[in-house]
């Protein structure tokens, strides 16, 4: 028997890993009935939130400036995106979503409130708001440590 059955704390983190994986799975699968990633619609739903420049869109998301700026090329080539000068900063353009991009996020977001009522059916709304409580605990226990 390994040490990590007596560590709850241990076995916590391997289920928060394994579920994150899943979600990541279920968000790919989400996105791609309406032809983009789940990376993409990350990056639409933190420019839809605010016009920014990409290095500040990569600190939000928490991932590289690089694979940012390729995501953003790319969505701007399609017209979900679009590029606008800086006044605080010459080379780096600020990003902001298009109406394409409008109409792109809004065919997600409908994708997913349809997953997100099925779980709340299947696992119950309390429980989901127990474990989401239980989850921000840590984080900020986590965070002040």
């Amino acid at each position: 028997m390994s040490n990590t059955a007596f560590d709850p704390y241990a076995v916590l983190v391997a289920r928060v890993f394994k579920t994150a994986g899943e979600m990541r799975r279920t968000g790919d699968a989400i996105a791609a009935e309406v032809g983009q990633t789940q990376a993409r619609w990350q990056l639409i739903w933190v420019v839809s939130q605010k016009t920014q420049p990409v290095p500040d869109a990569a600190r939000e998301l928490g991932v590289t400036r690089q694979s940012v700026q390729r995501l953003a090329d790319e969505l701007a080539e399609e017209g979900v995106l679009e590029f606008l000068a800086n006044p605080r900063h010459q080379r780096s353009p600020l990003l902001r979503l298009t109406k394409r991009g409008e109409d792109v996020l809004a065919r997600l977001t409908a994708a997913t409130r349809r997953h997100n009522q099925r779980m709340v059916r299947m696992l119950g709304a309390e429980r989901i708001n127990v474990t989401r409580d239980a989850l921000e605990r840590i984080l900020r226990t986590l965070q002040d440590a």
